[in-house]
């Protein structure tokens, strides 16, 4: 390996490490905010209600998941839906930490309040924007950017692993 191409995966790394940082602080305020949506379910009834307000998809699985062929199809259809409405979409790769971010913050799900209920389905999570100040956030306008210049390379939902902290 050259010094070169050292360099190029090191300034890689950061840049993902930055998006997940980004994705943390976004999901922190939308669930702060609760304009966060849970579910394939709950998704696809809020994008077919109101997509016009939904800023950023995340479409969660791990290897087990990648096998789920039913999972696959609603995935292809959310991506589908979202290229077709300019939705960004991020595809993360580890559910667990995305589990964690979710349901760990006081009163951030029903379901973690219900205590071994049924785990909530965290495959398909919708940010809304309600309000246009949210623009302004510059978490989001990183993860925006991030998803916009992805496209521009021809990879139109970009995989991120949040970091574990």
């Amino acid at each position: 390996m050259t010094l070169e191409e050292f360099s190029a995966g090191e300034q890689k790394t950061e840049r993902m490490d930055k998006v997940g940082d980004a994705l943390e602080e976004v999901l922190s305020k939308a669930l702060s905010q609760r304009t966060i949506t849970v579910g394939v379910y709950e998704a696809a009834k809020l994008l077919n209600v109101d997509p016009d307000n939904v800023v950023l998809c995340l479409l969660a699985a791990d290897e087990d998941d990648d096998r789920d062929v039913a999972l696959q199809i609603h995935f292809t259809l959310i991506q589908a839906f979202c290229c077709e409405n300019d939705i960004n979409i991020l595809r993360v790769s580890n559910p667990g930490r995305l589990a964690e971010l979710l349901l760990l913050e006081p009163d951030a799900s029903p379901a973690a309040s219900e205590g071994a209920a049924q785990p909530p389905d965290l495959h398909c999570v919708l940010v809304t924007n309600p309000h246009s100040s949210q623009w302004k956030d510059p978490a989001l306008s990183q993860l925006i950017c991030f998803c916009r210049e992805s496209r521009y390379m021809d990879q139109w939902v970009p995989v991120i692993n949040l970091p574990e902290r």
